[in-house]
């Protein structure tokens, strides 16, 4: 569903051992709608041949709530990922986005600006996309 813009291709987390090699790097910020964890490619972990340079894995842990609240949470983030770190983060990292019981209700536009904030705080922002609110 292409919508007329082209969209970088982004990679997945999907295995344990690829989470915490991104905890593993202690590089993380804390913000009221979510936490966010990166880790530079190095030459131990890095994506295969072909696959994504830009990797994002989503959790949420009971803490969030429910089984409902929790997949509403990585649904949100994946969201927020899309249209802030996507555009803004450059290739050859790795982030992981923790959901905290407030990423469900939090609204929208704080969501995206606390993502926006934890990735200027880690050094990763670069001003080649558009804002946390979309494209100008």
């Amino acid at each position: 569903m292409s919508r007329g813009r082209t969209r970088t291709r982004v990679g997945r987390l999907k295995r344990r051992a690829e989470f915490l090699a991104v905890a593993g790097t202690h590089r993380k910020k804390v913000a009221p709608g979510l936490l966010v964890q990166a880790r530079r490619h190095d030459s131990r972990q890095s994506p295969a041949e072909g696959e994504p340079a830009l990797r994002i894995g989503y959790t949420a842990s009971k803490k969030v709530g429910n089984a409902v609240k929790r997949n509403r949470a990585r649904r949100r983030m994946r969201a927020a990922a899309l249209a802030v770190a996507v555009p803004h983060v450059p290739p050859g990292h790795d982030l992981v986005l923790v959901a905290r019981p407030e990423t469900v209700e939090r609204p929208w536009a704080d969501l995206t600006a606390d993502l926006a904030d934890c990735l200027r705080r880690l050094g990763l922002w670069t001003d080649a996309g558009p804002g946390p609110d979309g494209p100008p």
